[in-house]
């Protein structure tokens, strides 16, 4: 990547607030990548597909923005900030997305043993394969353009939660202008599988659920409540808990999301993503980060999750005890990222009818 104006990440949060000992994690990274290239040493024999080379070449490219990542992190321990290049910033950044705000890919409705600052969600594995169960990618027929509009997960009896701006791609209101139903043509359903093949393996069988009611659409935050039944035998997996009440600090409070985050050349350099991403795109991942912001008695709770485009409707679990703190809605760099705080809704009429699984 050649020098030049900062390129802008997922991560809205300060390298300096996610890692503790920057010169520690810069040796831990480069560690890593020495080792890696050792692997990567050997020539692939001269029949080898274009995939492969291909393959190869992003691997070694990724390595050249860590190397450069190492050499900032390095400048930003010694309190050199000023001299980082554009290389150096944008490695930084791609170093924060991968160690200490990673998207973690689901496969088998399971994610990789984790490391350093994230050991901690191999401690909770069980609970969060609990979760992983209970989301799901929103996808569309008969739409004119998208395949797929973003993540759901299930909230009360046979009802999913999701964005508002997600699920207006497939409803329109009603003559009455009050209640919601499908556009003409349009269908959707909640797939909780779409993962990422193990080892060229298709992924395990899953029931989607079909979307089968608009229960409503809310009128002051991005939510909305749809109504889904299995399309095939086996039933609904129980409902997710909801947080009723607020945890007992916000700011810092460890926190994941899981969803389906999609290439988002709208808000990001594409060729800065796919160094960092590989490619791998709208497949279920699991994101931890911590929550950084609420006012009480507002509709907006900001954390730091890496998200992209396609994790609209993502919940946001506290990692302490699993229940949903927060619908998430969107993000911005520099800023952070948008939740609904749930609890803030708990008397709310809509997600009464949803039957919402307070706890």
């Amino acid at each position: 990547m050649p020098n030049g104006p900062r390129s802008v990440s997922p991560v809205a949060t300060a390298t300096e607030r996610i890692f503790g000992d920057l010169r520690e994690v810069a040796a831990r990274v480069r560690g890593d990548l020495e080792a890696e290239i050792a692997e990567s040493t050997f020539e692939l024999p001269a029949g080898a597909a274009p995939a492969a080379e291909i393959s190869r070449f992003a691997r070694e490219e990724r390595a050249r923005v860590l190397e450069a990542g190492v050499s900032g992190l390095e400048k930003l321990a010694a309190h050199r900030e000023d001299e980082l290049d554009g290389d150096e910033s944008f490695g930084v950044e791609a170093i924060v997305l991968l160690e200490g705000r990673p998207a973690i890919l689901v496969q088998r409705q399971d994610f990789a043993p984790q490391r350093d600052e994230w050991a901690v969600l191999d401690s909770q594995r069980a609970a969060i394969r609990e979760s992983l169960v209970r989301v799901g990618r929103v996808e569309v027929s008969g739409h004119p353009r998208l395949d797929w509009v973003g993540t759901a997960f299930v909230v009360g009896p046979g009802a999913v939660m999701t964005n508002r701006h997600v699920a207006v791609e497939f409803s329109r209101l009603q003559g009455d202008g009050v209640d919601w139903t499908f556009e003409y043509g349009m269908s959707a359903r909640v797939d909780p599988a779409e993962e990422l093949p193990v080892d060229g393996d298709p992924p395990g069988a899953s029931v989607p659920y079909e979307v089968t009611e608009i229960i409503g659409i809310h009128p002051d935050v991005d939510m909305a409540l749809l109504r889904v039944e299995p399309s095939a035998d086996g039933g609904l997996p129980t409902p997710l808990a909801v947080a009723a009440d607020a945890p007992a600090s916000v700011p810092g409070r460890p926190v994941y999301v899981v969803g389906y985050p999609a290439w988002d050349g709208r808000r990001n350099e594409p060729e800065s993503m796919r160094r960092i991403f590989m490619d791998v795109y709208n497949v279920k991942r699991l994101q931890p980060g911590a929550a950084t912001e609420f006012t009480p008695g507002g509709l907006v709770m900001k954390h730091d999750c890496s998200t992209l485009g396609g994790n609209s409707g993502s919940p946001v679990f506290d990692l302490t005890d699993h229940r949903v703190l927060g619908l998430h809605f969107g993000g911005r760099y520099r800023t952070g990222n948008f939740a609904v705080p749930l609890w803030e809704l708990v008397d709310d009429p809509l997600l009464a009818a949803a039957g919402v699984n307070w706890v």
